[in-house]
This record gives C-alpha cells, structure tokens and sequence, in this order.
C-alpha cells in the first residue's frame, strides 16, 4: 500500500467518527475512544505495510509530483508508528479519565460533552505522521500547526476547570509567540538559501564548501527556527510554559504533550538541523548553541523539579529534563557507523522508552486523580501498603525515568553519556552527571512516599479499570524487557 494512504486514512477516521458521535444520542461516549483505538492499530498495522516509491518506482502513483514533498524512508516509518501508538494510548486512558471529563465539561452525570476529546487526538496524530515525512519547511510548518491549533483545543477542553482554562490561554499565547519565530526563521534561511528544501539546503551547504552563502543571517535564521521548535521539545528559552500547562490541562494531554507533541518536535528537528550539522562551515557554530541549549535545559529541568509537591507538576520538569538528555544527543553529533549508533537513532531510541515509562506513569496518576482526588505527591502516601502490585509497577516506571540499571531508561542515558563523551562535551557530560543525580532525588521523593510514607486515614485503595490495568501491566513489562533485550527498537529503526 503507498504510504500516503496512512495520513487520508487517519483523517478519514477522524471526520468518521465526528459525524458518528454528533448524530449519536447515546450518553456513553467511552464507544467513540475504543473505534478510535480500533481504528488507530488498524492503521498501524498498515503502517507495517506501506512502502514508498522507492519500493515500487516503476507503480504510476510512484511517478506523481506529491513524492518532491512526502518522505518515505525508515525514520519517517519510525516516527509514524510513534505517533500511532501514543494516540492510541492517549485515546485509552481518556476512556478511563472520562468520569473528571465529564465533571468539567457538561456535569458529573453526562458525558454528552466529552465525544470529541476522543477524535481530536486522531487530528494530531495525522499531523504527526505528516511532519514526519515534510521534506521542506513550508510542509513541516502546515504539518506542525495542525498540531498546535489541535493542541490548543485539547489543553483547554475541561471549561468548567479554571486551570484548564489558564492553561489553554498560555498555551495559545505561547504557541502564537514560537510560530511567529518559525516564521521569521524560516524567511531568513529563504533568504539565504533560495530554497526550504531540506535536501538542497543539504547541497548548497556542501557545493563549493558553501563558499558562496552569506553565514551569517543563515545562522541568525536557524537561530530563530531552534527557538520555535523549543517551544515543542520543551526545551530553553521556549520551556515557561511547561508546568503550568502540564498542571492544568487533562492528564490525557499532557501525557500526548509530553510523548507526542515532543517526539513531532524532535523529528522535526533532526530533519531541519542534519543539512546544517553535516556541513563543515555550520557544524561548529550550530553544535555550540545545542550544547548551551542542552546544558541550561539539563539544569533547569531537574533542579527545578526537586522542590516541586505537585506530582504532575513534578512530571512537566521532567520532561524538560529528558529534553536536556535528547538535545545533548544532537550537539554530540554522530553519523550512524558500523561499530556505533548515531545521534539520529540514539535520539529515536530514547523517545521511545520514553514513551513506555510516560504513559505508564500517567495511567497510575490519572486513578489517583480520579479515586484520590489530587495529584500531589503525598496522595500517593502509603500507595504500598493499600495498593502492592501497582505501587510496584509505579516504582518500576520511575526507577526506568531516572535511570536505574536493567531498566529501558538506563540505556537511553547510557547512550547519549557515550555520544557526549566521543564528541568530548565535557561540559555536557559533567552537567548531564549532576541533572542525572538530581532526578534521582526527586522521583525517588516519590518512591519514598509510596513505600515509607503511611496513608492518610481516608485513603482509599487504588480499583483500576480493566483498560488501565492492562496498559500499566503492559508498559512495565515492557521497559524492564527492554532493558535487558533492547533489540525489537533497533529493528523498527533499521
């Protein structure tokens, strides 16, 4: 199957369900996120399947015009499949978050409100899977708004909910800010290249060693573009947002904020900065901002999320912490060699064990929202002696996100220390050590609670749905298998 049908499936499958939930009187909605769901494997075992003109160059749709735009190589592959499976997973724990959906949105008893949180997710994930095939900046910036103005709608969706609100409203602003910088950016890379393809930015940069381009205002516009796409990787200058947008919004969203939003941020921006890293007379220059980039993210991250008692809160500084992790990756910039990784996979890998300890860390916390009422730290006090089997599976999960041997988190980290340190980024390398330390401190504030910490007298036991205990049984096992046989993220990558 061509690999453009995924796309026109997916929105397909969201104006599809639309429809069916408008003319559809019934109160449940938790019917539309399971179609969609449904949906969603479907289109990821076609994802499997497609295969690119290059498969098939003599196929008449192989000869149209649309492939000079649409990429089709195994990153693009990867990054769609990403994109599949944190929708599905975003979808699945909105069908067990609907009861708080519903409290904010219509009334605790009416879920009449909620049918549309199910399908804009799908929206997103088509713009997700768009950007990673964008061969140009005019495709990518189409694909990354549809995201966005996705995004926009989801942060805020629960009206009734003042921090929901506040959150939607700084997302927007904020959001409005970096797009006006990805314009700006990408106007003076025009400018100075008369092109925004990525592939002959890559020729200019290497034709008579670039000889001929004025440096720069070209690196005053990369400048700008690596500020906007901050903005989605979470990264410094761009990361103000973060907490308060992650607290407010519904844990659905900010777990799709957290592993989706940042993995189109990211491919986005391996895309964008390869042209510039390949090139002798960019490289250095574009490396030193990355490892500034990189270092400030590190530090402001982790230090930052020690004082924090909001568990969720807690979450949005670290995922600007593993946003640190990432882009010292790509300031260690390294082609993929026989003997080892390069940066391009490395960043790949760690996104997604990233994704299994995130969302499985998002469905404990989105019962507790639900059961307990909170999502301070302390609700999950004495979570060991009420609740064993989950209290483990959490501990499991935060043990994988700071970096505890045997565990998938370990090996990400371990993988970008060894870019950092064949690159020499001492700097890096030393506050990447110390950002490391400090996340051990902070979610371990966490495991302490769970374990040393007695339950409040009204506490209450943790019942998870059958979705949630699934999804949780199945992410833990999957981050400690990975951590010992790593092998089935290499082969999607190859």
């Amino acid at each position: 199957m061509p690999a453009y049908y995924l796309e026109a499936l997916t929105v397909t499958l969201g104006i599809f369900l639309l429809m069916a939930e408008t003319f559809c009187s019934r109160n449940n909605k938790a019917w539309v996120g399971i179609s969609a769901a449904i949906g969603l494997t479907v289109i990821l075992g076609l994802t499997c399947v497609a295969i690119g003109p290059d498969a098939k160059p003599n196929a008449e749709w192989a000869k149209w015009p649309m492939w000079q735009f649409y990429n089709f190589d195994s990153l693009a592959k990867f990054y769609k499949i990403f994109a599949i499976v944190a929708t599905i997973m975003v979808i699945l724990l909105a069908v067990d978050y609907r009861k708080i959906l519903a409290r904010f949105t219509e009334n605790p008893d009416s879920e009449s409100g909620t049918g549309e949180f199910y399908v804009l997710p799908i929206f997103a994930c088509a713009g997700m899977m768009w950007l990673a095939s964008a061969k140009d900046l005019a495709g990518a910036f189409v694909a990354l708004e549809l995201i966005t103005v996705t995004f926009y709608v989801l942060v805020a969706y629960m009206r009734r909910n003042v921090g929901s609100l506040e959150a939607g409203v700084k997302y927007l602003i904020l959001g409005a800010l970096s797009t006006g910088f990805l314009v700006y950016g990408i106007a003076w890379i025009y400018g100075s290249l008369g092109t925004m393809n990525f592939d002959a930015i890559s020729i200019l940069l290497q034709a008579d060693g670039g000889a001929n381009i004025q440096l720069t205002p070209l690196l005053f516009g990369v400048a700008l573009v690596i500020v906007s796409l901050g903005f989605k990787i979470g990264a410094v200058p761009m990361q103000v947002w973060i907490p308060d947008v992650y607290q407010g919004a519904p844990t659905p969203v900010t777990a799709f904020l957290s592993v989706g939003s940042k993995a189109s941020g990211f491919i986005l921006t391996i895309r964008f900065l390869e042209p510039f890293l390949a090139s002798k007379i960019t490289h250095g220059p574009i490396m030193t901002l990355l490892l500034i980039l990189a270092c400030a993210t590190l530090l402001f991250g982790n230090l930052a999320a020690i004082s924090q008692s909001n568990f969720k809160r807690l979450l949005a500084y670290s995922s600007i912490a593993h946003a640190g992790f990432l882009i010292l990756a790509l300031a260690a910039w390294s082609p993929e060699t026989s003997t080892s990784e390069g940066s391009v996979k490395v960043v790949s890998f760690y996104l997604a064990t990233y994704l299994f300890m995130t969302f499985g860390v998002f469905f404990i916390l989105s019962q507790v929202r639900i059961q307990r009422d909170g999502e301070n730290i302390s609700d999950f006090n004495g979570l060991g002696k009420t609740n064993p089997s989950l209290a483990i599976a959490l501990t499991v999960l935060l043990s994988a996100l700071a970096g505890v041997p045997l565990t998938a988190g370990f090996i990400g980290k371990f993988l970008v220390f060894a870019l950092a340190v064949q690159a020499g980024l001492w700097w890096g390398v030393g506050i990447a050590f110390i950002a490391a330390a400090a996340g051990f401190y902070y979610y371990f504030k966490v495991v302490r609670a769970i374990w040393w910490t007695s339950p409040a007298d009204d506490a209450k036991s943790i019942v998870l749905p059958c979705i949630s205990k699934w999804c949780i049984a199945l992410l833990t096992v999957a981050v400690v298998v990975i951590g010992f046989w790593p092998q089935p993220i290499w082969l999607l990558l190859l």
